[in-house]
């Protein structure tokens, strides 16, 4: 396997140390959002000495953005350790609603409702670790930033920005400026460039978005009126959807008063945003403060390619969806678990460089079925929810909060890194979920008999579930021994065997399956090996 030695990059032992430059450093992060932080923490857990730089020093609690954290996320906390700080954290407990109301008006009817939206379920179920959770982004960004300050090897840098990126065949170089206008020159071995939209990563390696934008556009505003503490709203709910015109939606930001809500048609020009809110509400007398406004335009964008040679692409620089589904931050962090892994093994040197090719082939496939699913509730917004068509319109609706098809259901298979068995996969769905072990998708979940997730049972690194007793783990422990790539192995219950298809399951850093069999002796042990961590020169045959 091609190795990366890593650089030895000088890290100040405190935030008031002195920043020495130049430096070199393994791997360098460009954009603190929820996918740098997550990539910086996914690399730091991993042993990986990384340099994260933000140029915000606060996250702005006036401006929500993304609400929706989805149970694939919060399985990937929980894996973190940090499910439970997020959900501390939230101003909204998930036992408070679950329900997404459609209405003619937050004081008015109630037309229909979604129940248990966006997997809110305040009780245990079987097919995820972790329930979702509605949380402003700025409160799951301060727990992702304190879980990275805490991370060994992780260096935040709050107040610096990259204002050059050159992409090489060995290195990135990058130039950052400090708070104080200062410049300096840093040396990475990698580079990930996790600076949004408006970041200057995706030209240093020639990429471009394709795609189109929302004919209508949007206003979000977010409020204060207590007296809706003692209303009474339509229905207990978590989302309102507010139909005609002017239409859009609404929630609580807290139990205390405290709203957002998104103005669908209007982008607030000429408009008194406070009447604008009345309106939503069904109260024109109702006091209203307005904290903060934001016009924007749904965008339903892909770049063409997602790397250079040393710097990648990572969440909405690569992409850009629609914030119809609440998808959007949460496809992010899994783009930054899924590079994050492979680059801590090829750093290690268990690992090929060419894993990092499957980056792109796996993650660009499930950014593309994002924005299409989300994409598609353009055609059904809030002012279109009336007249003949109403019915089949909300019906339509029904993709936008039940989507464990598109969140749970999405896999890799057909990527150079996983190893097919010659089984089908379920049909594409963004609605149903169809648990299946078929190499490329995520570990069918399931809760062990002494109250833990399969998932807690899951080694750091891969990990061989033995459900039949009697197969021998000799091959494939010596091949992963004789090659570095970290292996647990764990035995299941064999009565879980017709869950998984097969006798071993052998589970990749990020719990989707890479192979699955009955027996390993030592020649497809290290085949199958070889292929999952990039070999270009292993591809082992389907059974």
């Amino acid at each position: 396997m091609t190795q990366t030695t890593p650089s030895t990059g000088h890290f100040p032992a405190s935030a008031t140390d002195a920043w020495t430059a130049p430096t070199d450093v393994p791997v360098l992060v460009v954009g603190g959002g929820p996918s740098g932080l997550a990539a910086a923490i996914e690399l730091g857990r991993r042993g990986v000495e990384v340099l994260l730089v933000e140029p915000r020093t606060e996250r702005d609690a006036l401006r929500p953005r993304a609400k929706t954290t989805s149970v694939r996320t919060m399985e990937h906390l929980r894996r973190w350790g940090l499910a439970e700080a997020l959900r501390a954290a939230a101003p909204i407990p998930v036992s408070h609603a679950q329900d997404v109301v459609f209405c003619t008006a937050l004081l008015g009817e109630e037309i229909t409702r979604f129940p248990h939206a966006f997997g809110l379920r305040p009780e245990r179920h079987d097919d995820f670790a972790e329930p979702g959770q509605q949380a402003p982004q700025p409160v799951v960004e301060e727990v992702l930033l304190e879980a990275a300050r805490r991370t060994p090897g992780v260096r935040v840098l709050e107040g610096w920005r990259a204002v050059a990126v050159v992409d090489g065949p060995q290195h990135a170089d990058a130039v950052l400026a400090a708070p104080d206008g200062s410049e300096h020159r840093v040396r990475a071995d990698w580079l990930l460039g996790c600076d949004g939209s408006a970041g200057l990563c995706r030209k240093a390696v020639g990429a471009r978005y394709e795609g189109s934008s929302g004919a209508r556009p949007n206003l979000s505003i977010t409020f204060r009126a207590p007296a809706l503490e003692t209303a009474q709203p339509c229905a207990l709910g978590i989302h309102y959807w507010v139909v005609g015109e002017p239409g859009g939606l609404m929630g609580r930001l807290d139990l205390d008063g405290t709203w957002w809500a998104i103005v669908q048609g209007t982008d607030g020009a000429g408009h008194d945003p406070a009447a604008l809110v009345r309106a939503l509400v069904g109260d024109d007398s109702l006091e209203v403060e307005v904290l903060a406004t934001d016009p924007w335009n749904a965008r339903m964008l892909l770049v063409d390619r997602y790397r250079g040679q040393r710097v990648l692409l990572v969440g909405d620089a690569a992409h850009l969806n629609p914030p119809w589904g609440g998808h959007g931050f949460n496809t992010c962090l899994a783009d930054a678990v899924n590079v994050a892994w492979k680059l801590a093994g090829v750093l290690a040197g268990w690992a090929d460089e060419a894993l990092l090719d499957t980056y792109e082939t796996e993650r660009r496939g499930v950014a593309a079925a994002t924005i299409a699913a989300a994409g598609a509730q353009e055609a059904f917004l809030a002012p279109s929810l009336t007249g003949p068509d109403a019915e089949a319109a909300l019906a339509a609706k029904r993709p936008e909060f039940h989507s464990l098809g598109l969140v749970l259901g999405y896999d890799y298979a057909g990527s150079d890194a996983v190893v097919a068995d010659g089984s089908d996969a379920p049909a594409a769905s963004v609605t149903d979920y169809v648990p299946s072990a078929h190499p490329g998708a995520r570990l069918p979940h399931h809760w062990l008999g002494d109250g833990r997730s399969v998932y807690d049972v899951l080694g750091a690194g891969f990990t061989l579930l033995r459900l039949d007793p009697t197969a021998s783990l000799d091959a494939v422990v010596a091949a992963a021994g004789a090659c570095g790539v970290p292996l647990a192995v764990v035995d299941l219950d064999p009565a879980q065997r017709s869950r998984y298809g097969a006798g071993l399951v052998l589970v990749r850093p990020d719990q989707h399956v890479a192979w699955r069999g009955d027996a390993l002796d030592q020649a497809v042990a290290a085949g199958v090996l070889a292929q999952v961590t990039g070999s270009r020169s292993s591809r082992v045959q389907p059974a």
